[in-house]
């Protein structure tokens, strides 16, 4: 065999033996290293095992009383929706039955207004247009029996003079 074959055969051998040793090396490392870790961490994992077990019912009783609360704003919201059903409703009442009421007064009214006018239209016809019928009847006896009696007419500056002591 060739020196020189067998030299690289023995130094590839010899290669990878290292690299074994090395591994194996690591490998102990690596298990002295997680037994450490084991040793660190196992009282920890002691201790949050209540921890944990706290959580979950802690979770648990959340949940519970979440669900409790939407249920209750549920049923808050459905008896929110129908008192405001029930305003709206009596709302549309009052609005119509003020509106029923207004138009009754409106009548009500119209119909005092138009037998006010009626009553001043009687009063003028049948008393106020008489009496001046009457009023302009005396006048006109009046200015006969003036001028039958003689009477003389006022003159102009005794009406004055009378418009003066007046004022």
């Amino acid at each position: 065999m060739d020196p020189v074959l067998t030299y690289t055969i023995v130094a590839g051998v010899s290669v990878a033996a290292a690299a074994i040793l090395l591994q194996t090396l690591l490998l102990f490392a690596m298990y002295r290293a997680s037994k450490a870790m084991r040793e660190q961490i196992t009282p920890l994992v002691d201790k949050l095992g209540p921890v944990a077990d706290q959580t979950q019912r802690v979770l648990e009783e959340t949940r519970r009383q979440v669900g409790d609360v939407t249920t209750r704003i549920g049923e808050v919201l459905e008896l929110s929706r129908r008192q405001l059903v029930r305003a709206d409703e009596f709302l549309e009442d009052a609005t119509a039955r003020a509106r029923a009421q207004m138009a009754r007064a409106e009548m009500i009214l119209d119909d005092t207004m138009g037998r006010f006018q009626e009553t001043v239209a009687l009063l003028n016809q049948g008393i106020l247009l008489p009496l001046k019928r009457i009023n302009a009847l005396t006048a006109g006896i009046r200015a006969a029996l003036a001028v039958l009696m003689g009477h003389r007419r006022t003159t102009v500056e005794r009406a004055t003079h009378d418009e003066e002591l007046f004022i």
